[in-house]
């Protein structure tokens, strides 16, 4: 709303004289002589006790709210006993009316004056205000505009409340601007040095007790407006009445607000430092609207915990040498449309029964378009308000602890979208992005990078990491698109891009913030786990940011990093014929070269099985038969080696079909009146048995950052398309792997074993007929002979079936 200009000023009163405050009555005296001529009232200055006042009708009951547009009554009418204020000046008027007004509570509330105490109201579409405190009422003067006030000579400043009127009822309300700040100097001392680790309780909505009343004390983050208002469904959308106060260098802007409460939809109204205006979701709302509405949403938590078994056991082993197998998910359309609560009664029990550790959340934070699936965030303290409350979610992540698994969500502080209503330029200029235009635009997804050299924009991120562990009890942040963070030429050509100080490319201000993130979520939440999504050679993603590397630089911190490398040259093997695969074969092989150069996941991601990539069972050569045959080869050699498993919803049951946020996977193809549902199910039960037998099994995960935890018996068998190796947990105790990708059965297949072992014994056979495969089996143990093979001075004879791998175990 555009203000209007002040149509008249009130002449400046003469100095007051000391007179008697209240009549024995409780009422005002008459007013002292003055030089301004006051018209006599109809309605008297009276006694609270024998107010007659209208109920408030509507909304605008609820509290701070104002009516619609009325006439006003002429000016001092109803005013006997209430003096004249002195004007405002001009400009504070102007700027006021206008909501560039940086302290807008020293115009407005009760002000101790020469001669008592001053009122100014900013009502707009009020026909009248009317102070109440004990033994006073007392009707403010109409200055104009939706101005109000008056001067009563009181000795001290009281407690009160306003009686607003307006053409169609009346409301009785507290006024916020008679309250002291609601945000302390110790919060606006750390949010100066960017250090507030608990950011979410001093920025955004909060609802609150303060000096005694209830209410919302609403903080926003904006040093280059030069006004902030409050806009609500409170208020019809209209600010007019409601500016923040500045609190000093801070750049936070502050407002309490009496009556105010949850569910109440919220925005701000920024002017910027041209004069123009925006009206912006908060950044740090903690609930918003369904998109595509945009509005955000006061909120608190009452969700009651009951994860507390969980939660104190979580950190009794390291992440790095515990079992850890990861089914990834995009809620919104695991079960297209299941809320929250809907989902805590399905998704635990689902995972539970594949054996699965840890499920893995695509985004869940606010984002606009369902299309992004979460990576372009809005709202980075919301859960998505698709499937429910953010309540909803904290009962879904319990449903899952109280099953006994952990939660891991995609977290993205590398970039977020430009709308208008949201981050982009926040206050009028460039705030949470970069300043140059060249190092704030992201190149390949349209979005802008965060500045993550200033400081209150990392802390926005590093404490937005604390938030979802300690509010949601997340067990892990993936943290999409590190590579893109880390160098300063990502994605841009030469003469895109500057070099840093030292004159290299890497983004020095991005590597200061993850080793930040990392150090403070590991230091304020033991047992979570970072997982770094980075596609680079970039030396120390997992090692500790206190021990420098020989680049100079310290470790990220993460506890775990995405073998990208792994992903792509494994996929790039099993999708070549089996003929040609043994001139491919180094590259199922080439992985164990650096698997010890930081603490793997290996992720059969969301990333491919879209856009072309075809599901995964799809990417296989072959019949129906093969395919599926190499799809659970495939799981097998992924299982046995060093590193942890990711896996994406539909690959558990081979899907065919890429993966669609608009139907999610394709779960008919489990329905037993589907004729190739056997096929599939067989291939589930498979997942089922790897993380079963895997979970048991300590080789297979206990030493999976370390080269003692693994041993080749043969990576050379190229020509037999044949990969076999040991896995060894603490003890020594092994587990021996063989994976055969050629279409053949390989009878008497001699492997070298290590000579302390008396018996093997088969645990997993890919090519079982429970699983869909020929059954081609190893059904008694397996002796070793005195025959040197590989190494060793024992070795077995087993047969490999084909497309398949096998597990064995000593006796």
């Amino acid at each position: 709303m555009t203000a209007r200009k002040p149509s008249r000023k009130a002449p400046a009163p003469t100095e007051v004289p000391q007179v008697p405050l209240l009549t024995p009555d409780g009422t005002l005296p008459p007013a002292a002589p003055a030089e301004v001529d006051t018209p006599p009232s109809s309605e008297p200055a009276v006694p609270d006790a024998s107010a007659k006042r209208k109920k408030p009708a509507g909304k605008r009951a609820a509290g701070t709210g104002d009516g619609g547009p009325s006439p006003r009554p002429r000016r001092g009418a109803g005013s006997q006993g209430v003096r004249q204020a002195r004007p405002l000046d001009d400009d504070d008027r102007a700027r006021l009316l206008h909501g560039e007004h940086h302290a807008p509570h020293d115009l407005l509330g009760a002000h101790m004056v020469r001669g008592g105490v001053t009122f100014r109201v900013l009502r707009p579409y009020a026909r009248s205000v009317t102070v109440l405190a004990k033994g006073l009422r007392a009707q403010l003067h109409d200055d104009g505009d939706g101005l109000f006030s008056g001067l009563l000579p009181m000795p001290s400043l009281p407690e009160y409340q306003l009686l607003v009127a307006y053409e169609d009822n009346e409301i009785e309300v507290q006024d916020p601007y008679r309250f002291l700040p609601a945000l302390g100097d110790l919060d606006l001392h750390l949010i100066g040095e960017g250090r507030h680790e608990e950011l979410w309780t001093a920025l955004g909505a909060q609802p609150m007790q303060h000096q005694g009343v209830a209410g919302t004390r609403f903080t926003v983050w904006a040093p280059d407006a030069r006004g902030v208002r409050v806009v609500g469904d409170f208020n019809y959308w209209d600010g007019s009445g409601f500016p923040m106060r500045s609190l000093g260098s801070s750049g936070v802007w502050e407002l309490f607000l009496p009556a105010i409460g949850e569910g109440v939809l919220y925005k701000f109204d920024i002017c910027r430092p041209d004069g123009s205006h925006t009206t912006r979701a908060d950044p740090m709302a903690r609930r918003t609207e369904v998109p595509p509405s945009t509005a955000s949403i006061v909120t608190a938590s009452h969700h009651e915990w009951q994860d507390q078994e969980w939660m104190a056991h979580r950190g009794d082993l390291p992440v790095h040498e515990a079992p850890f197998s990861v089914y990834e998910v995009h809620l919104p359309s695991w079960r297209p449309g299941l809320t929250y609560r809907q989902l805590a009664s399905q998704l635990p029990a689902y995972v539970r029964d594949l054996g699965f550790t840890h499920v893995e959340m695509m985004p869940v934070s606010e984002h606009p378009f369902g299309g992004s699936w979460g990576y372009q965030v809005t709202g980075f303290y919301a859960p998505t308000s698709r499937m429910g409350t953010p309540d909803d979610f904290r009962f879904l992540v319990d449903a899952l602890h109280r099953a006994g698994i952990g939660v891991i969500v995609d977290w993205v502080p590398a970039h977020f979208p430009r709308d208008d209503w949201a981050l982009a330029e926040f206050d009028g200029r460039p705030l949470y992005e970069h300043s140059d235009p060249s190092r704030a635009a992201h190149p390949d997804w349209g979005t802008l990078e965060f500045d993550y050299g200033r400081k209150e924009v990392r802390n926005f991120l590093v404490a937005n990491a604390t938030y979802w562990c300690e509010e949601f009890h997340i067990d892990g942040l993936r943290v999409d698109a590190v590579a893109s963070m880390l160098y300063l030429d990502y994605s841009r050509e030469d003469g895109e891009w500057s070099p840093n100080e030292r004159g290299g490319r890497e983004n020095l201000d991005a590597v200061a913030f993850l080793q930040e993130m990392n150090a403070t979520v590991y230091r304020r939440n033991p047992g979570v786990v970072t997982i770094a999504e980075e596609s680079t050679a970039w030396n120390g993603v997992t090692r500790a940011t206190h021990h420098v590397g020989p680049d100079g630089f310290g470790g990220l911190g993460f506890g775990l990093k995405w073998n990208m490398g792994w992903m792509h040259d494994s996929l790039q093997y099993v999708s070549k014929e089996p003929v040609h695969r043994k001139y491919h074969h180094n590259e199922m092989t080439f992985s164990m070269v650096y698997a010890y150069s930081e603490n793997y996941v290996l992720p059969i991601s969301h990333d491919e099985v879209v856009h072309g990539k075809q599901a995964l069972v799809s990417k296989m050569p072959g019949d129906w038969w093969q395919r599926r045959a190499n799809h659970r080869a495939y799981l097998g050699f992924m299982w046995a080696h060093p590193g942890k498993q990711l896996l994406f919803m539909g690959q558990e049951f081979a899907q065919g079909a890429e993966w669609s946020e608009g139907h999610g996977p394709d779960w008919w193809l489990l329905d037993p009146s589907y004729e190739a549902e056997s096929d599939h199910r067989g291939v589930r039960d498979l997942v089922r048995e790897l993380n079963a037998v895997y979970a048991a099994t300590p080789a297979l995960w206990q030493r999976d950052t370390v080269p003692e935890g693994f041993a080749w018996v043969d990576g050379t068998a190229a020509e037999d398309n044949v990969f076999a190796f040991l896995r060894f947990d603490a003890d020594g105790a092994p587990l021996l792997a063989a994976s055969n990708f050629s279409p053949v059965v390989r009878h008497e297949y001699r492997l070298g074993v290590p000579p302390s072992v008396s018996a093997w014994a088969e645990v997993l056979n890919t090519d079982a007929a429970r699983y869909g495969g020929g059954d081609v089996l190893n059904p008694d143990p397996l002796k070793p002979e005195s025959v040197a093979a590989h190494g060793h001075r024992t070795s077995v004879q087993l047969t490999l079936p084909p497309l398949a791998t096998v597990w064995l175990k000593p006796v």
